[in-house]
């Protein structure tokens, strides 16, 4: 049974940045993708990006391409979301999930099993 432990959220100026960082453990980390998501008050539950377990692929929504970063260090066992020029709307509670089977490459979050426990990202206007 994978656990996962994501920190790093927190209150941040529009236009700012912030970097989450989840732990994996209870499982061979290197051969699972491995998954950010967000969810905001009264909306959906979003992908923010995902990554496989080389760290060769990444997916991102639209909303965040091209201002958020999905990587991880499989040494450290660890996926790490950079987040760059932060807007009010990316304000959620952020999530990291791993999928059920190894070496998959998801397409959403149906295809994951395992979640953290959740971070808050506040970005003010």
């Amino acid at each position: 049974q994978v656990h996962l432990v994501e920190s790093g959220g927190g209150l941040v100026q529009a236009g700012g940045s912030l970097r989450l960082t989840c732990t994996a453990s209870g499982r061979t980390f290197s051969t699972y993708a491995m998954g950010w998501f967000r969810q905001a008050p009264g909306k959906e539950r979003e992908t923010a990006g995902i990554i496989s377990y080389s760290g060769s692929r990444t997916y991102y929504a639209d909303s965040v391409k091209g201002r958020f970063t999905i990587s991880r260090d499989n040494t450290r066992n660890t996926v790490y979301l950079q987040m760059n020029s932060l807007k009010p709307e990316d304000t959620a509670v952020y999530y990291c999930a791993a999928p059920n089977a190894p070496f998959l490459m998801p397409t959403g979050s149906g295809d994951f099993g395992a979640w953290g426990q959740g971070t808050q990202v506040t970005v003010s206007s």
